[in-house]
């Protein structure tokens, strides 16, 4: 009876052992995703308005920007796997695919640096203006969003999904058509150009 009650014993202590092993790994492997909320807006007359987050995950390579503010509404995905970039228009409800300017955008190690430092917040407009990349939206849709990646694949399914080309050296004040514009923290300005049928 006493070598059953031993046994029984190592049994447990295994048990918490592995329970404890789990919760270190949980531990260690969290800082993978970085996430931060970013108020943007408020009294400030920048003309920006409501909130974004920020997500980062290093493990797939991606980050995501949430624009909350109503019908104006949108999320941006970059995947750094692919080099796609993603924005997902709620009031428009199309999805616009577009190649990254990885001389314009941030690499992941550094906007991941920044969400965690918290180096997002308050550049308003005593910082240095934002940067702002142009691009024309192509009429036709996307037929095939897996040669775009899973992760822009899963947030554009289901939608009208259009690419669209950077405008190099273009200006807003020389372009006579309508643009939507997708302003990301501080640090991007981004205008997407054309007639897109949603």
């Amino acid at each position: 009876m006493p070598a059953f009650a031993s046994v029984h014993c190592f049994g447990e202590a295994k048990m918490k052992l592995t329970i404890v092993f789990a919760g270190l790994l949980g531990v260690f492997l969290t800082p993978a995703l970085a996430y931060t909320d970013i108020n943007i807006g408020g009294d400030s007359n920048s003309g920006i308005s409501g909130q974004q987050s920020v997500s980062v995950n290093n493990e797939h390579n991606v980050a995501n920007v949430d624009n909350n503010n109503g019908w104006e509404s949108w999320n941006a995905m970059w995947d750094y796997g692919t080099n796609f970039a993603a924005v997902r228009l709620f009031k428009q409800k199309v999805c616009i695919v577009h190649r990254m300017n990885k001389d314009a955008m941030p690499s992941l190690q550094t906007l991941d640096a920044l969400v965690k430092e918290k180096k997002l917040q308050g550049k308003g407009p005593g910082g240095p203006p934002p940067k702002s990349l142009m691009y024309s939206i192509n009429s036709e849709r996307v037929n095939d969003l897996e040669k775009l990646g899973k992760p822009i694949a899963g947030m554009c399914r289901g939608i009208p999904t259009y690419t669209a080309n950077e405008l190099e050296g273009a200006s807003l004040f020389f372009y006579s058509g309508t643009c939507i514009r997708a302003d990301v923290l501080w640090i991007l300005r981004f205008s997407f150009c054309g007639k897109i049928d949603a």
